[in-house]
C-alpha cells in the first residue's frame, strides 16, 4: 500500500462526512447556543420545528361551542382586573432574559441566573425560542384577533398592546413556553415536578387574566409546548444540556441562595383562577 493512500483515504472519508452533514434536513447549531453574530439560538432548526399549522385545527368559528366557551371565560377573567393575580399576569408576561429564567423559580426552589445555573439558564433561554418558533406558523396563518381586540377591555401590558394587535392570538407563544419550561424542568427536578407542572399550568392562564387570549388559544399553545418538547429530546445538544442542568441544579441547591421573587405573595396571588378554565 502507497503511504499516500491512508491520508488519501481519509480526506475522502472527511469530505464525504461534511457533505451528507450539509445534506441533512436539521442543520446542526453551533454547540455554544449562538449564531456568528452572538446571538442566542434555539436547539431546533427547519423541519425539526413542530409545525403549528399542520398540527393546530382552525380557531373556534364564531357561534360554536367552543366560542362561546372562549367568551365565557374572557368575561370571567376581566373580573380578576386590578386584583393581585391580575398583577402576576403582568409578571408573567416578561420573557426576556434574564427576567424570563426566574419565572419558574419559586416552583424550582432555585433562583436560575447566568452564573450560578449557566446551563440551565442557556437551556431555557434556548428551548423558549424552539417553544415560540412552533407556534409562527399557525398564528401568521389565522391572524385570529386577540381577546382585547374584541372586547376593548384593558390589557395587563398596555405597552405590549401594538405589537400584540399585529401578532395572531391562536395559538398562544407564551403558554407554548411556559408548558414546554414546566415539562422540562420537570424531567430535571422530578421532586418538584407537580409545583412546576402547576405553575405551566398558571402560566398559560394568566394570558387569560392579561385579556390577550382566548382559552383555546392557550389549550392549543400547551399542545404546541409539548410537542417542541418531544423534538428537543431528538436533538443530542439539547440532550446533553438536559443531563447538565440536572447536575447543576443540585449543586445550586447546596448553595441555599435567596430567591429572587416573594414567593408566598407569588404562591397566593396564583391561587385565584378562572373557573371554566380549570
Amino acid at each position: 500500500m502507497s503511504l499516500l493512500a491512508s491520508p488519501l483515504r481519509l480526506g475522502a472519508a472527511f469530505a464525504l462526512a461534511a457533505v451528507l452533514s450539509a445534506c441533512s434536513s436539521t442543520p446542526t447549531l453551533p454547540s455554544t447556543g449562538k449564531d456568528s453574530s452572538n446571538k442566542v439560538v434555539g436547539y431546533l432548526s427547519g423541519s425539526a420545528i413542530p409545525d403549528s399549522l399542520a398540527l393546530s385545527p382552525a380557531p373556534p368559528a364564531p357561534g360554536s361551542a367552543a366560542a362561546q366557551l372562549d367568551e365565557a371565560v374572557a368575561s370571567q377573567a376581566m373580573t380578576m382586573r386590578d386584583s393581585a393575580r391580575f398583577v402576576q399576569a403582568h409578571t408573567d408576561a416578561d420573557l426576556s432574559f434574564p427576567a424570563g429564567a426566574d419565572q419558574f423559580s419559586c416552583a424550582l426552589g432555585v433562583a436560575v441566573t447566568a452564573k450560578t445555573t449557566p446551563v440551565l439558564y442557556s437551556l431555557l433561554e434556548r428551548s423558549r425560542i424552539d417553544a415560540s418558533a412552533a407556534t409562527k406558523a399557525a398564528k401568521t396563518h389565522y391572524q385570529r384577533p386577540r381577546p382585547f381586540m374584541v372586547n376593548n377591555a384593558p390589557t395587563c401590558t398596555p405597552e405590549d398592546e401594538e405589537g400584540l394587535r399585529k401578532s395572531g392570538s391562536y395559538p398562544s407563544g407564551h403558554t407554548s413556553i411556559g408548558w414546554a419550561w414546566a415539562l422540562i424542568l420537570s424531567e430535571i427536578d422530578p421532586d418538584h415536578a407537580t409545583a412546576l407542572i402547576e405553575r405551566g399550568r398558571n402560566y398559560g392562564h394568566s394570558r387569560l387574566v392579561c385579556n390577550v387570549h382566548w382559552y383555546s388559544d392557550v389549550q392549543q399553545g400547551r399542545f404546541m409546548g409539548a410537542a417542541t418538547v418531544a423534538r428537543l429530546h431528538d436533538n443530542p445538544g439539547f440532550v446533553a444540556d438536559l443531563a447538565k442542568a440536572r447536575r447543576e441544579l443540585a449543586h445550586a441547591r447546596t448553595l441555599n441562595l435567596p430567591l429572587p421573587r416573594d414567593c408566598a405573595a407569588e404562591t397566593a396571588a396564583l391561587t385565584a383562577d378562572i373557573p371554566e378554565a380549570r
